[in-house]
């Protein structure tokens, strides 16, 4: 797959260890692209660091099923995050960087390195997501007509509108992870789209999520209740 200017084929391009970027509630997913404002300190130097190397950042989720570490600096990680090339950026004059990243593959957190650095830095590796890097794998066997109309009535629902241009021109599985990632679930949520083990199986969860938020609207509006 392309990111930017490089290509990557299979899970020996990526490197071993990359700076983390724990954000709870977003995921990136790959062939997506996820804008970022980034102001704290450590983050500036994560990305200057980043910058000056491969331009490639793990994005993972805080772990916050344990009690107890809703307020630690550095909480307890999820197994497995994705990892993104900065493609673009901008200098703001005071002290932010505007970054896009675009999401090469998955990654599982095999161990978080000791470090000098402010930010936090994981040994990965992509060896269990080899069909990341292949371009629309998994397309032919995903229902895009059902995953469209489902878009449509959650929109209709909540009175929102889209670009319906762009959604019939993105390829299948650039529309599915797209909406994976803006989709307005849950950290649990969030993850398990992350984690689906292929491209049919996540948009059938989102869907699935959906349609359970969908009917709990109709529910609270005095419509179906769900049993």
């Amino acid at each position: 797959m392309l990111a930017g200017n490089v290509t990557y084929s299979d899970p020996s391009d990526l490197p071993q260890t990359v700076p983390l970027f724990p954000l709870t509630g977003a995921v990136l997913l790959p062939k997506a692209q996820m804008p970022l404002n980034i102001f704290e300190p450590r983050y500036v130097a994560m990305i200057d660091a980043a910058l000056k190397s491969d331009r490639m950042i793990g994005m993972i989720q805080p772990d916050f099923s344990q009690p107890g570490v809703e307020q630690s600096e550095t909480p307890p990680l999820v197994g497995v995050g994705c990892v993104g090339r900065i493609v673009a950026y901008q200098e703001t004059g005071d002290g932010r960087y505007l970054i896009t990243l675009t999401g090469v593959s998955r990654f599982k957190l095999e161990e978080e390195l000791e470090t000098v650095t402010p930010f936090r830095i994981g040994r990965i590796s992509a060896q269990g997501f080899p069909d990341d890097f292949e371009t629309g794998h998994g397309e032919d066997a995903v229902d895009r007509k059902g995953l469209v109309e489902t878009l449509r009535s959650y929109l209709e629902a909540n009175d929102l509108e889209a670009d319906w241009d762009s959604i019939e021109r993105a390829s299948t599985e650039v529309l599915v992870n797209a909406l994976s990632m803006m989709s307005p679930y849950g950290p649990a949520e969030k993850q398990a789209l992350l984690e689906a083990p292929d491209l049919k199986t996540r948009a059938e969860t989102l869907v699935a999520l959906t349609e359970v938020d969908l009917a709990r609207r109709q529910g609270d509006d005095g419509g179906v209740t769900l049993q």
